[in-house]
């Protein structure tokens, strides 16, 4: 095993809190009966994977939500039960990653949507910062704006070609069983972050 000189964290459930049964409550209630074959934290649909790759506009979206559910549900109200499974951020493993930058290069990739981004920046930027929610790493990188998803092999190729380093000397580190799969077929040291625990706990600082 070669020395770790990068780090690659998602997001939700490592960096920020999130529920998805919150938002499948919030769509229950406005009468969406299938939520869960639609969207899980293990899978996702074929809309909601053309969400998170940037391949459908928020608009569009929106409007085949309505048609696929067979409702008629306002944007403000799909909008807001989308965003329901978003939560708070770690503030102590914000404050880690500022330490761990000291020891590697990190980075973040995170399966995620253009409505999500917007929303967890809002709640982000409820305290104020010193920096953007970015600038934590080197580089971030999400699914929506580089049109891949995790646990997709292709997805992490993509972000190892894209910052030209070695796999071998890369850290991945997520919540999600079926993403750390994919990571270590892409040839990336992996951490399977369990349920309660904070990055701060792996104890990664030199």
């Amino acid at each position: 095993m070669k020395k770790i000189e990068n780090i690659i964290f998602d997001l939700g459930g490592v960096l920020l809190d999130i529920d998805h049964s919150f938002t499948r409550a919030a769509f229950e209630n406005l009468g969406v009966t299938d939520f869960d074959a639609m969207y899980s934290q293990a899978n996702a649909d074929h809309l909601f994977q053309r969400l998170e790759t940037g391949n459908i506009s928020e608009e569009d979206f929106y409007k085949e939500f309505n048609q696929r559910t067979k409702l008629q549900l306002p944007v403000s109200e799909i909008k807001t039960a989308w965003n329901a499974m978003l939560l708070t951020f770690r503030e102590n493993s914000l404050e880690y990653l500022d330490r761990l930058r000291n020891y590697y290069k990190i980075f973040l990739l995170s399966n995620t949507n253009y409505i999500h981004i917007d929303s967890f920046n809002k709640k982000y930027n409820l305290v104020k910062r010193e920096k953007p929610f970015d600038e934590y790493f080197d580089k971030a990188f999400y699914s929506c704006g580089i049109g891949l998803r995790k646990p997709d092999v292709s997805c992490y190729q993509w972000v190892l070609k894209d910052l030209k380093i070695d796999p071998e000397t890369t850290l991945f580190i997520d919540d999600s069983t079926h993403n750390i799969e994919g990571a270590k077929q892409a040839g990336l040291q992996t951490i399977l972050l369990k349920p309660g625990e904070k990055i701060e706990d792996l104890s990664l600082c030199k």
